[in-house]
């Protein structure tokens, strides 16, 4: 009992160990201190190897450097020789586009010009053959008006037409033709035939009159031009011979529209 007894005094008697808890906001504040020690340790290391002579960044070898500015010389002229030698071509293709603009014109008129040259010629051939029908005609010694090569064709223009006709004399021509000519054009508009007289270009407003004054003596050659209304569909053209001071026309010729 005494040894028990003993046993419990010297538990009882024995120290106990007490830890003190650190608290949260010591162990962040020492954990910052620690962070910025290390990073001043390593600006400090950083520091001094660059002092030491350790360079920033790699520079290319010296023999690079020296190939690299002729290389960039040698491009820069093979540039300029390649932008000098495009503007030339561009002045040349200017000029060239030019000269085919010249020629192309130049074709067009020579073009219109032979249009021209073969219809003057067509005319000057009917109008020989005419003349060589009323030449060889038999029995005929009276004085007499004919027409001859009488034409109707379209404008260059809506609604513009051109009409020719020669006026001969045959026969015995001691003393000229004096009279005029009515000219009446047929066409259709709005679905109507219609029947328009033509107005000479020499009549004047105040004048009423409608007639073409001619006088001549072998031949008398008329042409002229007309307008009517781009809808309007032209058939054929009437002309009618007058002798001066007569009310019944001499002769009458009709003549469909050339397409």
């Amino acid at each position: 009992m005494i040894k028990s007894r003993n046993r419990r005094q010297k538990i009882a008697a024995a120290p106990a160990a007490v830890r003190l808890q650190t608290p949260a906001h010591v162990r962040w504040a020492t954990l910052a201190i620690l962070l910025v020690a290390a990073l001043i340790l390593s600006w400090g290391m950083y520091a001094a190897g660059r002092n030491a002579g350790i360079p920033d960044r790699i520079e290319p070898p010296r023999e690079e450097r020296t190939e690299t500015g002729p290389e960039m010389e040698r491009l820069s002229q093979s540039n300029a020789r390649l932008q000098h030698e495009n503007d030339e071509l561009r002045i040349k293709m200017a000029g060239l586009d030019q000269q085919l603009q010249m020629d192309q014109a130049a074709r067009q008129d020579i073009a219109s010009q032979v249009k021209t040259l073969q219809g003057e010629n067509t005319r000057l051939k009917e109008e020989l053959a005419f003349f060589q029908n009323l030449g060889s005609a038999p029995g005929k010694t009276g004085q007499r008006v004919s027409i001859g090569g009488l034409k109707l064709e379209k404008g260059k223009l809506p609604g513009e037409y051109r009409y020719s006709l020669l006026l001969v004399q045959s026969g015995v021509r001691g003393k000229d033709f004096h009279g005029n000519l009515e000219f009446a054009v047929n066409f259709q508009q709005n679905g109507e035939k219609m029947v328009q007289s033509l107005t000479s270009n020499e009549t004047s407003d105040d004048d009423p009159s409608k007639k073409f004054d001619v006088s001549f003596r072998f031949y008398r050659r008329v042409e002229s031009t007309f307008w009517l209304a781009p809808d309007a569909i032209v058939d054929s053209l009437q002309v009618k011979v007058f002798e001066k001071g007569e009310t019944q026309a001499r002769l009458m010729q009709t003549v469909n529209l050339s397409l």
